[in-house]
């Protein structure tokens, strides 16, 4: 069966990475959101603590940590409803990604709708369930006919846009009104660039269940959580999602006839990372050094930077189509993600992603600023 899957876009990168592999000083990649830091030790210790893992773990997750995970969205999060019930550790955000529209039940003549500058994977979720995927602009682009799930990200991959509080509560408005369930992918709202995000008694950027955004009730939507960037855990696939509790038992039914299961140690270390906080602000503190230094050696060099409030990527532009601006950094050894991997909306910036050691970063501020 054909599945209408787009080409991988990373493949068309690479005639650029070999020209940035030539430079002298060797390539400067910032082109793919792969934390490079060490995995905190504390999540370390806490997976080799729990190696022991013979028997099965739950789909669901223990009790003690989808109570964690509660206990964190009303820390971290102003989301002080969250059910436990309505919980469920993921294997990484992007499987949630790419097959929660299958797991609801959503088929040929439903309409998955996106952001027009947007993660491919919610694209590609749509076409898995034989859906129709639907870049949009805004919600007034449906008239009378609304999607059966939409998808919203804020903090935005690739372009870092955050939605506020007053923009949040319209789309939840709008999604009860037609019947919509809204998942709402929020991985990077740690990550918070603007003056006093998530700092002691400030809010990052807010989530879907945030108590100023759905006012605790919960029904209809998902928030979509992952601590790859926030606390280095990448190759641990550690996510999860919380909302409507009837919902997320939709799913953790379809998944245990699937065997979709977080293993037993990750879980451990899911509920450690969610009740330590320290962590992830001396994560957030490298990044935004890195960021201090890229952000202005970009704009010197003649690049603007739009939106990237917040989030592990600047999104940036020379005003003109981003192949060619992807080939001027190739000549200078960096390579970036080129805008139009996210949309055609996207087609005049590049990604360029915080995600390189700090030498890297150096390296790529002296080339950026040389002459």
């Amino acid at each position: 069966m054909a599945l209408n899957l787009p080409d991988f876009p990373w493949d068309s990168l690479a005639a650029a990475k070999a020209r940035a592999s030539e430079h002298p000083d060797g390539i400067v990649d910032l082109s793919v959101g792969t934390p490079v830091d060490p995995t905190p030790q504390i999540l370390q210790d806490a997976l080799a603590a729990n190696a022991d893992a013979h028997g099965y773990p739950q789909v669901w997750g223990t009790p003690d940590l989808r109570e964690a995970i509660a206990a964190w969205y009303a820390r971290r999060r102003n989301a002080s409803h969250v059910d436990p019930d309505g919980v469920m550790p993921t294997v990484g955000s992007k499987e949630l990604v790419a097959w929660l529209p299958t797991l609801l039940g959503l088929g040929a003549g439903d309409v998955v709708a996106f952001p027009e500058v947007a993660y491919p994977t919610y694209d590609v979720g749509a076409r898995l369930a034989g859906a129709t995927p639907r870049p949009m602009r805004g919600l007034t682009e449906f008239g009378p006919q609304a999607p059966k799930l939409l998808w919203i990200n804020s903090p935005g991959n690739p372009n870092g846009k955050v939605l506020g509080v007053e923009h949040l509560k319209k789309v939840v408005d709008w999604a009860r009104a037609r019947g919509v369930i809204v998942a709402s992918d929020e991985c990077y709202a740690e990550l918070d660039w603007r003056d006093g995000a998530g700092e002691a008694g400030q809010l990052s950027a807010p989530s879907i269940l945030d108590d100023r955004v759905c006012g605790g009730d919960h029904t209809g939507l998902l928030s979509v959580y992952s601590l790859s960037k926030q606390s280095s855990l990448a190759g641990y696939r550690a996510s999860f999602v919380a909302g409507d509790p009837a919902i997320v038992k939709q799913l953790v039914d379809v998944r245990k006839h699937a065997g979709m299961i977080v293993p037993w140690p990750v879980q451990r270390v899911l509920k450690t990372a969610v009740e330590d906080d320290a962590h992830v602000a001396a994560q957030k503190a490298i990044y935004a050094r890195r960021r201090a230094a890229l952000k202005p050696a970009l704009e010197a060099a003649g690049w603007r930077i739009d939106d990237s409030e917040a989030g592990l990527y600047l999104w940036a532009t020379q005003g003109r189509p981003c192949r060619e601006s992807i080939d001027a950094l190739a000549e200078l050894g960096i390579l970036a993600a080129p805008g139009d991997f996210y949309g055609v909306a996207g087609e005049q910036h590049v990604r360029i992603a915080l995600t390189a050691t700090d030498e890297r970063v150096d390296a790529a501020v002296r080339r950026l600023t040389a002459g």
